[in-house]
C-alpha cells in the first residue's frame, strides 16, 4: 500500500498541469427509500464533483415494446420525484450531476439485445422510449442539470433505428438546453450513427486489458493500448470529447478480463487487482486532452453498509480502492 500511495503523489504532481478540470464522478445508484443529504457526504470525501443520477425504465423481456417507468412500485431513487430530490441533495453538496436514465430488462438480459419483431412493435417501443426520456428531459431542464445521458447500451435499438434517435435526439434539444451524451458499450462505441449530434462520445469502458489473476498496472496499461488507439482514432474522426460514462473493476481475480462480468459469485476477493486497474486507467486517460473524465461503476447510498474486507463487487466503498480514487479525484477538482 506505501508503493501505491508513494505512486499516487507521483501522479499527482504530474497532473499539475493546468488542464481543466475533468469529471471525476460517481455513479449514484438509486435508494429503495428516501436518503438525506448525510448519504452524500462519503461523495464529497472521495474528491468526486460529479455524479450520475439513474432513474430506470423496465422492459419485461428482449421482444417487449412497453417501457415501464416512473411507477410507485419502483425504488424511490428511481422514480421522478426521488431522482429530483437526490439531484437536489448532491446539488447542495457542490457535486454537479448527469441525469442518466437507464432501461432495464427483467431477470438483467442485456439491452444491448432489444430487439422487436415488426415494424408495428418497433413503433409501439419508440413511443414509449421517447416518453420515457423527455419526462427526464424536462426533469433535467428544471433542474438545471448540465449533462443528459440519453440511452445506455441500446445498440441494436440505435443501429436497427438510426432516423428515429436522429429525430429524438432534435426532441430533446427543443425541451433541454444543456450538454448531452449517450452510453454505448465498450464494443459498439465505434457503430453509434449519431456521435455528431452530442457533445460527448460516451463508453462503458469494460474493456478487456488483461489475462492475469493479479495483473500488475504495467501489463494493464499495455492491455490498454490496442483500444486506446481505436478510441483516439474514432475521437480524431468525431471531434468530441470523450467521457467514460461508466468505468469500473470488481476486486476480484481476473477483474481486468471481462470487466463487463457482474455475475454474482463469492470468493476470490483480490483488493490489489482492482486497485491496480483503477490507476493504470487513470493514468492512460486523465491527462489526455481530449478526455472529459467519467463515473465509476458503482457508488450506494448506505455508506456504511457497503463493501469491505469480503465483497468482491465493482463499489469500491470501506476497500483500499476508496482511499485510492480519493486522492485521484483529488488532483484536479
Amino acid at each position: 500500500m506505501k508503493k501505491i500511495l508513494l505512486l499516487l503523489f507521483t501522479i499527482i504532481f504530474s497532473n499539475c498541469s493546468g488542464q481543466p478540470s475533468k469529471i471525476n464522478g460517481v455513479s449514484f445508484v438509486g435508494s429503495p427509500e428516501e436518503i438525506s443529504a448525510a448519504a452524500i457526504a462519503p461523495v464529497v470525501k472521495i474528491n468526486a464533483n460529479w455524479a450520475a443520477v439513474m432513474p430506470f425504465g423496465f422492459l419485461r423481456n428482449l421482444e417487449t415494446p412497453k417501457v415501464v417507468f416512473n411507477s410507485e412500485r419502483q425504488w424511490w431513487g428511481e422514480r421522478r420525484d426521488g431522482a429530483k430530490r437526490t439531484i437536489e441533495l448532491l446539488n447542495d453538496s457542490g457535486i454537479q450531476v448527469m441525469l442518466k436514465p437507464q432501461i432495464w430488462v427483467w431477470q438483467g438480459e442485456f439491452t444491448g439485445n432489444i430487439h422487436m419483431s415488426s415494424e408495428e412493435e418497433w413503433t409501439v417501443l419508440e413511443k414509449s422510449y421517447e416518453e420515457f426520456i423527455i419526462l427526464y428531459a424536462q426533469l433535467a431542464k428544471e433542474m438545471k442539470v448540465p449533462m443528459l445521458c440519453i440511452g445506455t447500451e441500446l445498440h441494436t435499438f440505435v443501429q436497427t433505428r438510426p432516423q428515429y434517435w436522429s429525430q429524438l435526439i432534435q426532441k430533446i434539444r427543443a425541451v433541454y438546453k444543456g450538454k448531452l451524451t449517450y452510453a454505448e458499450n465498450w464494443d459498439q462505441f465505434d457503430k453509434v450513427p449519431f456521435w455528431n449530434q452530442l457533445d460527448y462520445m460516451g463508453i462503458d469502458a469494460y474493456f478487456p486489458v488483461s489475462q492475469s489473476k493479479t495483473p500488475t498496472i504495467e501489463t494493464l496499461r499495455k492491455g490498454w493500448q490496442k483500444h486506446k488507439k481505436e478510441i483516439i482514432a474514432l475521437q480524431d474522426e468525431i471531434k468530441k470529447p470523450v467521457l467514460f460514462t461508466e468505468y469500473g473493476y470488481r476486486s476480484v481475480h481476473y477483474t481486468g478480463k471481462e470487466p463487463w462480468d457482474s455475475n454474482k459469485i463469492e470468493g476470490n476477493v483480490d483488493f490489489e487487482a482492482q486497485n491496480n486497474a483503477l490507476i493504470a486507467l487513470y493514468q492512460e486517460f486523465w491527462n489526455e486532452p481530449w478526455f472529459a473524465g467519467g463515473f465509476l461503476w458503482k457508488w450506494f447510498h448506505n455508506h456504511n453498509e457497503v463493501g469491505g474486507t469480503s465483497n468482491n463487487r465493482f463499489t469500491i466503498q470501506n476497500k483500499p480502492s476508496e482511499k485510492i480514487i480519493k486522492e485521484l479525484y483529488s488532483t484536479d477538482r
